[in-house]
C-alpha cells in the first residue's frame, strides 16, 4: 500500500506560506513531515482508476462482485475506533469508503489517521451496500496522492466576502457542486455550438489576437509592444475585420470562438477579457442572421435545459422561437412616447432627450441620441428574447445602410434579461461608403472620442477587391451561459474573472 518517497526531506520548512501563526496549518505540516519520515511520498504520481464515483453508484448490482480503484478528495470522515467511514469526491460526485484496521493492517490504518479532510487519495477495494442502502467501497489499500495543508471552508455560501469565491475559484469548485456543474454546462454549450456550425458547413478559423490597428467594435484596446519590430500592437477588441478578409479570399462560411479584450470597466455584465462567437456567411443578410441566432441558441439550450424555459433571477424566460422583432425607433416610442422617426434634426433629438431628463452625450447626433435614450430608458426592460433591429448609421460604421431609410442600417441586437446577447448586421461591402464611414470615425477620434474606429487602409484595400454581400453575427458566450444557467453575474460563468488586486499582506484565508 505504501509507496516509497522522499524520506530524506523530513522536517522540510513550511514557512513559505507566512502563516506560522495558523495552528491548523502547522499541524498539517507536522503530519506531512511524519508521513515523509515513514518513507512515503505524500505527493504521489500516477494512479490508475477503473471507475468514477457516480458510475460505481449508478451501476451497482446486489450480489455482483466489483473490485474498483478510484481517486478523489477526502471531504468527510466518521471514525469508529478500528473502523472509519469517509466520503471521497471526484469530478462525477462523491462516494462513501469504509476502512477497517483488520482489513488494511494496523500500520496503514494508523497512516489514515494522519490523513486530513482535503487530502487527495487513491483507494482500491470491493463495492458493497450498507444496511442503510448506501453504495460503499470497502478499502483494501489506499495511497496519499496529495497532502492538503489548508482547511477547506465548511459553509462557502455564508462568506461575507463573495469575491473570495472568484479569487479562490479552486476552493469554490471543491466545496460547491453547483459551481462545478455550471462550468460543465458552459463546456457543453460551447461544444454544442461548434457541432451545430459544423453541421451547417461553417469553417472554424483562427485570426490574430494582436492587431496593428484595433477594429471591429467601439472599445478601448489594451496596448502592448513588440520589441523586435519596435511597434505597438493591440490586443484584439473583435475579430471582425480579419474574418471579413476571409470572405474576400473566397471562404463563404467562417466562424471563430475565442477571446476578445476590451479595456473597460468591470461589472456583472462586463469582464475585460471575454469569449465571443463571431461568424460570417456570404450571400446572406441580417434577416438570415436572426433565424440563425434563434437556431444556435435553441440548439445550445437543449443541451443543458429540460425545456424551452428557464428561471433566470426570478424571471421565467421562454426561448421558444420565433422571437419578438421590433425596430429601435418603435421600442423607444413604446417605452418613452418619443417618436424619433418624426425628429428630423440633431437639435430636435437633443431636446427630446432633455425632456426625459437625459443630457445628450457628444457628438449629440440624431443617431447617437436615439441610441442613448434606448440604452438608458429601454434596454433593461427587454426581458424576453427580443431582436431590436435597424440601428442608426452613426453607431454602426460597419453595417449596410437600409435603402429606404439612409439614417438606419440593417443591424440588430438580441436582448434577453435586459442584456445584449448578440449583435449582427448585413455587412457593408461598399469600399467607398466604408471609407467615408472610417473618415467620419477619424474625425470623432480627433475630437476626443477614443472609442471611434481608426482608419484601416488594408481592410479598405481588401474591400476594393470585392467582398460578397454577407451577414455577420457575434454572440457573447459568457452572457449566453449566464442566461442558460440562470445566473446574474458574468463572474459566475468565467472561471477566473479579472478582479481588483487585494492589498499586499492581507490574509484571505482568514475568512474561510
Amino acid at each position: 500500500m505504501d509507496r516509497p518517497g522522499a524520506g530524506n526531506i523530513v522536517g522540510q520548512d513550511c514557512s513559505f506560506t507566512n502563516e506560522d501563526e495558523n495552528e491548523t496549518f502547522s499541524l498539517r505540516c507536522l503530519k506531512l513531515d511524519q508521513i515523509r519520515g515513514k518513507g512515503i511520498n505524500p505527493y504521489g504520481g500516477r494512479f490508475e482508476r477503473t471507475r468514477e464515483a457516480d458510475e460505481i453508484k449508478n451501476n451497482y448490482e446486489e450480489g455482483q462482485e466489483q473490485y474498483v480503484a478510484v481517486a478523489g478528495r477526502l471531504i468527510a470522515r466518521r471514525g469508529h475506533g478500528k473502523a472509519t467511514f469517509a466520503d471521497l469526491q471526484d469530478l462525477s460526485g462523491r462516494i462513501q469508503i469504509y476502512l477497517r484496521s483488520n482489513e488494511i493492517g494496523e500500520e496503514s490504518y494508523a497512516l489514515f489517521g494522519k490523513v486530513d479532510l482535503g487530502d487527495i487519495l487513491g483507494v482500491e477495494g470491493s463495492v458493497f451496500k450498507t444496511r442503510l442502502g448506501e453504495v460503499t467501497i470497502a478499502v483494501k489499500s489506499f495511497v496519499i496522492l496529495s497532502k492538503c495543508l489548508r482547511t477547506l471552508p465548511e459553509k462557502w455560501h455564508g462568506l461575507k466576502d463573495v469575491e473570495l469565491r472568484y479569487r479562490q475559484r479552486y476552493l469554490d469548485l471543491i466545496v460547491n457542486p453547483d459551481v462545478k456543474e455550471t462550468f460543465k454546462k458552459r463546456s457543453r454549450i460551447i461544444q454544442g455550438i461548434r457541432n451545430f456550425l459544423e453541421g451547417e458547413e461553417f469553417l472554424e478559423v483562427e485570426t490574430p489576437m494582436m492587431h496593428p490597428i484595433p477594429g471591429g467594435a467601439a472599445a478601448r484596446p489594451f496596448i502592448t509592444h513588440h520589441n523586435a519590430l519596435d511597434i505597438d500592437l493591440y490586443l484584439r477588441i473583435a475579430p471582425e475585420l480579419y474574418l471579413k478578409r476571409l470572405l474576400v479570399g473566397g471562404f463563404e462560411k467562417v466562424y471563430e470562438i475565442n477571446r476578445n479584450f476590451r479595456n473597460e470597466g468591470i461589472s456583472t455584465k462586463h469582464n475585460p477579457e471575454f469569449t465571443m462567437l463571431e461568424l460570417y456567411q456570404a450571400y446572406a443578410d441580417y434577416e438570415d442572421m436572426m433565424v440563425l441566432t434563434e437556431r444556435i441558441i435553441n440548439y445550445a439550450a437543449k443541451l443543458v435545459l429540460d425545456g424551452p424555459s428557464i428561471d433566470c433571477e426570478g424571471q421565467e424566460i421562454n426561448l421558444s422561437p420565433p422571437w419578438k422583432r421590433v425596430s429601435m425607433t418603435e421600442v423607444v416610442k413604446e417605452y418613452t412616447g418619443i417618436d424619433f422617426n418624426e425628429i428630423k434634426s440633431d437639435g430636435e433629438a437633443v431636446r427630446a432627450a432633455g425632456k426625459l431628463g437625459l443630457e445628450a452625450e457628444k457628438p449629440g447626433t440624431w443617431g447617437t441620441v436615439l441610441n442613448q435614450v434606448f440604452e438608458e430608458r429601454v434596454e433593461t426592460k427587454l426581458i424576453q428574447p427580443t431582436f431590436v433591429i435597424d440601428y442608426p448609421v452613426d453607431i454602426s460604421p460597419l453595417a449596410k445602410r437600409k435603402e429606404n431609410e439612409p439614417r438606419l442600417t440593417s443591424r440588430f441586437e438580441l436582448y434577453i434579461m435586459g442584456r445584449e446577447i448578440a449583435n449582427a448586421f448585413s455587412e457593408l461591402n461598399d469600399p467607398i461608403d466604408q471609407r467615408m464611414r472610417f473618415e467620419e470615425q477619424t474625425k470623432k477620434r480627433l475630437a476626443g472620442d477614443d472609442l471611434s474606429h481608426m482608419m484601416d487602409e488594408d481592410y479598405l484595400k481588401a474591400l476594393e477587391y470585392g467582398m460578397p454581400p454577407a451577414g455577420g453575427l457575434g454572440i457573447g458566450i459568457d452572457r449566453l451561459v449566464m442566461i442558460l444557467t440562470g445566473l446574474g453575474s458574468i463572474r459566475d460563468v468565467i472561471l477566473f474573472p479579472i478582479l481588483k488586486p487585494k492589498e499586499q499582506g492581507s490574509h484571505e484565508n482568514k475568512d474561510l
